[in-house]
């Protein structure tokens, strides 16, 4: 295995480019694929420990992310066995099933915000289905070509390797202490629970130093998809803008994101994430205005992506996410009182209040 390179973080440069890159003292960004993902990386970050490291994330169990992740930590002077624990932040393949992986060999801890656990519960059933909650949730939305090509050609069958539970569900507002225990901490990190993007959620706040570990919670360059989970909650939305909010009222902080370059603060996208979705709500507003009475109506006449496209330009998965998260603005609409909604033929169908 050749060690990776280690070298500042450039901002400007090509963030899902393999290597290892300081971020911060002690701290280094490890960028690890993603096949066929939209996405192209995850940020994983190594954070130093006592006599080892803490991961914030871990990556996907796939070959080549475990190859890279070995050979960045070869250029730290480590090994998988030099990682005392993971803290993941969401329980997402891209996060957490590397970890599982490689807790099996090498005995690393592994810690999931405690709000997961109904995802972790909902997977392990016997009778789970991948896909079949956000079918549901399809249909709800008018959109049934999309659910029934779903159940049709499901998600592959999770790994019941790559998904066991984690060591340690993290509470809300609990700090993971770095270093030697009884000694002091070398960094204390506080895990802030930011439901929305899923119902357990956590980002990590290293406030001494002036840094949020934010996972897919705040992005740099896109928003994240809502409530894509197997143990849905009832309005995802709600909870990521009163998360979104939450962090507002914290100190500011460098923004270390799952996905996407340094160089941003929290605070600032904080506000343009607030902005963008103020606007949606808007639009979707709007659009009930104009006729259309359910998500999937809804998301055809809204603009997709920053190049602005139609709901039908969108791949089938992209497309999903779209109408999913136009319901979520409408259900947000209906609590705040703009909207009403009756559930017809099993479609929910919105008119202006």
């Amino acid at each position: 295995m050749t060690a990776a390179s280690v070298t500042d973080d450039d901002p400007d440069g090509d963030w899902t480019a393999s290597g290892v890159f300081r971020c911060a003292p002690d701290v280094y960004r490890i960028p690890l694929p993603l096949p066929q993902d939209g996405l192209r990386a995850v940020n994983v970050f190594a954070v130093a420990d006592a006599d080892g490291w803490t991961l914030i994330d871990s990556g996907w169990a796939i070959d080549e992310a475990r190859e890279l992740l070995e050979g960045a930590l070869k250029a730290l002077g480590s090994d998988f066995g030099d990682v005392r624990r993971f803290l993941v932040t969401h329980a997402h393949r891209d996060h957490y099933t590397l970890a599982s992986m490689l807790r099996r060999e090498f005995g690393a801890r592994v810690m999931v915000g405690a709000g997961e656990r109904p995802n972790f519960d909902a997977m392990h059933a016997a009778d789970h289905r991948p896909g079949s909650t956000d079918a549901t949730r399809l249909r709800r939305a008018g959109a049934d070509d999309i659910a029934d090509f779903i159940l049709d050609h499901p998600w592959p069958q999770p790994d019941p390797r790559e998904w066991e539970d984690p060591d340690e569900w993290v509470a809300d507002r609990a700090v993971i202490e770095l270093g030697e225990p009884g000694e002091e901490p070398v960094r204390r990190l506080e895990a802030v629970e930011t439901p929305g993007h899923t119902r357990g959620h956590l980002v990590f706040a290293d406030d001494a130093s002036d840094l949020l570990f934010a996972g897919d919670h705040v992005l740099p360059r896109i928003t994240p998809s809502i409530g894509l989970q197997p143990a849905p909650v009832t309005s995802p939305l709600a909870q990521f803008l009163t998360s979104l909010e939450l962090l507002r009222t914290r100190p500011d902080a460098q923004l270390l994101p799952a996905h996407g370059p340094l160089g941003r603060r929290v605070h600032e996208r904080v506000d343009e994430l607030l902005a963008h979705h103020a606007t949606r709500l808007d639009a979707s507003l709007a659009a009930v205005a104009a006729g259309a009475t359910s998500g999937r109506e809804v998301a055809e006449r809204l603009r997709w992506t920053r190049r602005e496209h139609r709901l039908d330009d969108l791949d089938l998965f992209n497309k999903m996410l779209a109408v999913m998260e136009t319901t979520a603005h409408l259900d947000v609409l209906v609590e705040r009182g703009a909207l009403g909604v009756a559930e017809i033929d099993g479609v929910a169908r919105y008119q202006l209040a």
